[in-house]
């Protein structure tokens, strides 16, 4: 495909860069919905729930990651995912996911409703959630 309908991607975690390189699309949720980007996209600073991450390379290459909650950065042909994590599907452990959902639940029922703990264990439960989807469960 022509480097004009690409667009420069780069998915980053604390851990450091995940992918870098050329897409056609890059596919994620938003906290306001499902968003595409294509090459030449119109500026985008967004916060990133918890969802599946397809990053479209080709016709029929697709990457695929669990991607948690971050920040999507787009401008000048360039898309740049700040993720807390980002996992390929198949490095998924459904068990620990359900470990993690079943705890996130726990101490959303203790905790009380606007406080700190209680919104990190909705943010916990959501990413737990979303990975037990992308895994299958």
């Amino acid at each position: 495909m022509a480097a004009e309908h690409m667009v420069d991607v780069e998915v980053l975690t604390p851990e450091g860069e995940v992918w870098s390189g050329e897409a056609r699309q890059v596919s994620t949720r938003t906290e306001v919905g499902e968003i595409g980007i294509l090459a030449n996209h119109a500026p985008v600073l967004a916060a990133l729930r918890p969802t599946e991450l397809r990053l479209h390379i080709s016709e029929g290459e697709t990457k695929r990651y669990a991607q948690a909650h971050g920040w999507l950065q787009v401008y000048g042909n360039r898309a740049r995912l700040l993720l807390e994590e980002a996992i390929p599907p198949e490095d998924l452990d459904s068990g620990t996911l359900k470990e993690q959902l079943s705890d996130a639940e726990q101490r959303l029922s203790e905790s009380e409703e606007g406080s700190a703990d209680h919104a990190r264990a909705q943010k916990d439960r959501d990413r737990a959630e979303a990975f037990l989807s992308i895994a299958g469960a």
